[in-house]
């Protein structure tokens, strides 16, 4: 198994490369669609050595098929051999911390040693929907609490005296190990913090967590989060020294205008929800055809230069030098547009602009 934090070498890449997935669904397209596009290309992630496969959580919203992201990896697991599986994130917050740490424990049960947790505080939707899910449960304010009973959860290692105690238990996990006298391979899901400002980056470093910043978002303010968590790191039992990941925007395409087009959805999109409409992927025509006002034709523009989008030599140009600036150790593809065949043509042609080799021993021999 690859290391939970360092990434694998990929070719001629600044840094190793992972992919951020969403199930994107596309107007035209059903779950069905969505999800098989996920499966070939996470497949096609394992067989080309990218390090790591999230998938992001997201509710209510037409455009993605993530609500459940243990679903969707508990099936990737079957069709990866190498790819380290995780979610980018689960929205804490939305759940209890005890079955966060039995739906990961069981996922790290199938694939020992090839799990990642990454935390957000965010709702991963609009207000309504957060209160339908949350239902009173937790707010933002309580998220640092809930990521250390989290941790003790899966660590099976509450302090002396706490309500759970030995009362309460994360299943699979270390206690099942140990009352069953069986010897464990798996350890516990590699722990991340996600974030896009400083809040989670402090967090992170206070912690010894890995962080994970969505540049997708906030790209203005990736090098200041690095810099904080860098500063503030300090060691863990997890980890000895700050580990930096950043998810940007991409969609690469075979020329400009195609790439613009796909890029262009995404940005309509957005539009949507700044709009207090549902989260929607229009086809490039839609989006192409919409009678923008101006204000709205701003919001577009710039979330669409948003996408480092083009030409695969226009999109690894820039990921090159956005790298040179930020220096995380490693860098997460989060593809925009509006099919399956669009962000695994996007992720197929970053990969071999990078030169990233085939592993032979990966996705063409797990199970179909």
């Amino acid at each position: 198994m690859n290391d939970p934090i360092q990434g694998i070498p990929c070719g001629s890449a600044p840094a190793p490369l992972s992919v951020l997935d969403t199930a994107l669904t596309g107007r035209g397209h059903t779950a069905a669609d969505a999800l098989a596009g996920s499966i070939e290309l996470a497949r096609f992630s394992d067989r080309r050595g990218f390090t790591r496969y999230w998938v992001a959580e997201h509710h209510s919203m037409p455009g993605v098929s993530t609500s459940s992201p243990a679903v969707l990896l508990a099936r990737l697991t079957a069709h990866t051999r190498q790819l380290r599986l995780g979610a980018g994130g689960v929205m804490l917050p939305n759940h209890p911390p005890l079955v966060v740490a039995e739906q990961y424990g069981l996922l790290q049960a199938l694939a020992p040693g090839r799990i990642d947790l990454g935390l957000g505080r965010a709702p991963g939707t609009n207000q309504a929907t957060a209160a339908a899910l949350r239902r009173g449960r937790a707010d933002d304010d309580a998220f640092p609490q809930q990521v250390l009973e989290l941790l003790n959860f899966l660590d099976d290692d509450f302090p002396e005296g706490h309500p759970y105690g030995d009362r309460v238990h994360a299943v699979p996990g270390p206690v099942q190990d140990k009352e069953n006298a069986a010897q464990s391979t798996a350890g516990r899901p590699s722990t991340w913090l996600l974030g896009s400002s400083g809040y989670s980056a402090q967090l992170a470093a206070h912690l010894g967590l890995p962080f994970a910043f969505a540049a997708h978002f906030s790209p203005d303010l990736v090098v200041p989060a690095l810099d904080l968590y860098r500063e503030k790191f300090r060691p863990s039992p997890t980890l000895a020294e700050p580990y930096a990941l950043v998810s940007y925007g991409v969609l690469a395409a075979d020329d400009e205008e195609e790439a613009r087009l796909q890029a262009q959805t995404f940005a309509h999109s957005m539009l949507r929800m700044f709009q207090n409409k549902t989260y929607l992927v229009p086809t490039p025509e839609e989006a192409a055809s919409y009678p923008y006002t101006d204000a709205e034709r701003e919001v577009v523009d710039d979330w669409t230069a948003r996408v480092l989008h083009g030409t695969p030599d226009k999109v690894t140009a820039e990921l090159n030098r956005l790298q040179a600036t930020a220096g995380a150790d490693e860098i997460m593809l989060a593809t925009m547009g509006h099919s399956p065949k669009a962000l695994l043509r996007s992720t197929q042609l970053i990969a071999d602009a990078y030169e990233m080799p085939t592993r032979a021993d990966a996705a063409d021999s797990a199970t179909h």
